[in-house]
C-alpha cells in the first residue's frame, strides 16, 4: 500500500491511497464467498456457488461494495498512521480506480487537527487577588448553621408567617374552570421559597390554621404551559398545618451542640479559617485560569467546524445526563425554557469553541516545551484515583483501557502539568 498526502485547505488534507492489486483481488474473492453464504444462486447449494456465478447473480457492483467494506477501513487507518496526520472528523471517500486485477485507488479528504500559532505565554504578569474574610461573612455562615439546626414546631394555633411551612390543599381555576395540574392535597409549601407562582405565597401570610382563602394570581408570560401563559387564575386554598422553625440562641451551648468546640468564639474562628481557605482556593483557581486564558488569547488558531460540533454534542449529552438525574428530558427542558435543540446548540457554540481552543493551545505549549508524563507518574496518579473510588488500581486501569479513556486520562495529566508550568513561568 502507498499513500500520497496533499494539503487542500488550511486544516484539510487529501490522502490518495493505493491498495495492491493482489490485496484487492483477495478481498473480492472473500466478498464472493461471503455473498455466496447469503444468497441462493440457482443451481447451487447455499455457499457453494463459484465466484463468477455469484457475480452474475448479485452484480459486479454489489461484489465490489462487499470487498470495499473489508478493505477501505483498514487501508485508511494504516494511511493515517503512515502520514502521521490527526483527523478530527470522518473522511469523505472518493473512488478513483476500482477493478479486479488492478490496484484499488481511492482518495480520502479529511479535516485534521489545526496548527496553533503560539503568542506570548511566559511572563504574563497576572496578579493573584488578595483574599480576606469579613466579619459579616462569618456571621452569615453562623446564621446558616443556626437555620440548619433549627427545630420544626407544629403550631396548635396561629397564622402563617414568612419562613413557615404551611400544609395546604389547593385547586386552581381559570375563567371558573379547573385546569390540569392545578390541584394538590396536603402539600408542604415553604412560605417565601418562591416555589409557586409570584404572589401566591405572599397572599397566604396571615391565614389561620383551618382557614380557607382565595388567592388571585397571574401566570407569567413565559410560563411553560401555553394554555396558562399570562392568564389570571383563582386558587382556592385551605391551610391545614403550620410548622415554624425554632432557632437556638447563638451561644456556647449552641457551639457545643453542633461542633467539637466548647465556645462560640472557637466555632467562629473555625468558620473564619474554613472560609479563608475556600476563598484562597477560589482565588488560586481564578489566578490559574487567568494565566491560561491570557496565553490562549495571545494565540491564534482556525478551528474546524467538526471540532466545535463535536464539543457541542458532548455538552448536549452532559446536559441530557444532568436533566435525567432530575427526572427530566431534553424535550421537557425545551418546553420549560421555551427553546429548541437549535437554540441550545447555538447557545453552546461560543463556549464550545473557546474550550476547544484552550485545549489546542495548552497542547501546543506542552509540545513546544517538551512537557510529558512518565509512566510512573501516570501510575502514581492512578493509585490516588483508585483510593478515591475505593477499588484496586489494576481494576481501574483495565476499566479505563476498556473504555478507551486511558490516553485521554494521560493527556489530562499532561495538560495539568502544562498549566503548572505556565503558573511557574508567570510567578
Amino acid at each position: 500500500m502507498s499513500v500520497k498526502v496533499e494539503k487542500v485547505a488550511k486544516n484539510t488534507v487529501e490522502l490518495e491511497i493505493t491498495v495492491a492489486a493482489d490485496e484487492f483481488s483477495s478481498a473480492v474473492n472473500k466478498a464472493a464467498k461471503k455473498l455466496a453464504q447469503k444468497v441462493n444462486v440457482p443451481g447451487f447449494r447455499k455457499g457453494k456457488a463459484p465466484r463468477r456465478f455469484v457475480e452474475q447473480y448479485v452484480g459486479t457492483q454489489s461484489l465490489y461494495n462487499e470487498a470495499l467494506d473489508e478493505v477501505l477501513g483498514p487501508a485508511y487507518v494504516k494511511a493515517v498512521e503512515e502520514s502521521q496526520i490527526e483527523p478530527v472528523d470522518r473522511p469523505d471517500i472518493d473512488l478513483v480506480q476500482i477493478e479486479d486485477g488492478k490496484e484499488l485507488i481511492f482518495k480520502a479528504k479529511v479535516d485534521v487537527k489545526p496548527e496553533v500559532e503560539l503568542g506570548e505565554y511566559k511572563g504574563l504578569k497576572v496578579e493573584k487577588e488578595a483574599v480576606t474574610v469579613a466579619d459579616e461573612e462569618v456571621e452569615a455562615d453562623l446564621k446558616r448553621k443556626q437555620e440548619q439546626h433549627a427545630k420544626a414546631l407544629t403550631l396548635e394555633e396561629g397564622t402563617v408567617e414568612h419562613g413557615d411551612t404551611a400544609t395546604i390543599d389547593f385547586e386552581g381555576f381559570v375563567d371558573g374552570v379547573a385546569f390540569p395540574g392545578g390541584k394538590g392535597e396536603n402539600y408542604d409549601l415553604v412560605i417565601g421559597s418562591g416555589s409557586f407562582i409570584p404572589g401566591f405565597e405572599d397572599q397566604l401570610v396571615g391565614t389561620q390554621i383551618g382557614q380557607e382563602v382565595d388567592v388571585n394570581v397571574r401566570f407569567p408570560d413565559e410560563y411553560h404551559s401555553e394554555d396558562l401563559k399570562g392568564k389570571e387564575a383563582l386558587f382556592k386554598v385551605k391551610v391545614h398545618k403550620i410548622k415554624r422553625k425554632e432557632l437556638s440562641p447563638l451561644d456556647d451551648e449552641f457551639a457545643k451542640d453542633i461542633s467539637e468546640f466548647d465556645s462560640l468564639d472557637e466555632l467562629k474562628a473555625d468558620i473564619r479559617n474554613k472560609l479563608l481557605k475556600a476563598a484562597e482556593q477560589r482565588a488560586e483557581n481564578v489566578y490559574r485560569n487567568s494565566i491560561v486564558q491570557k496565553a490562549v488569547d495571545n494565540a491564534s488558531v482556525e478551528i474546524p467546524e467538526a471540532m466545535i460540533n463535536q464539543r457541542v454534542d458532548a455538552m448536549a449529552e452532559e446536559l441530557s445526563r444532568n436533566l435525567s438525574y432530575q427526572g427530566l428530558t431534553l424535550e421537557q427542558y425545551y418546553m420549560y425554557t421555551n427553546s429548541n435543540e437549535e437554540d441550545m446548540r447555538e447557545r453552546f457554540r461560543p463556549q464550545a469553541a473557546e474550550g476547544v481552543k484552550t485545549e489546542l493551545v495548552v497542547e501546543a505549549i506542552a509540545k513546544a516545551e517538551g512537557i510529558q508524563v512518565a509512566e510512573d507518574e501516570v501510575n502514581e496518579e492512578l493509585v490516588k484515583l483508585a483510593e478515591q473510588y475505593k477499588q484496586p488500581v489494576e481494576v481501574l486501569k483495565k476499566a479505563l483501557q476498556a473504555r478507551g479513556e486511558l490516553n485521554m486520562y494521560k493527556q489530562g495529566l499532561v495538560s495539568e502539568k502544562t498549566v503548572n508550568f505556565l503558573v511557574e513561568q508567570n510567578a
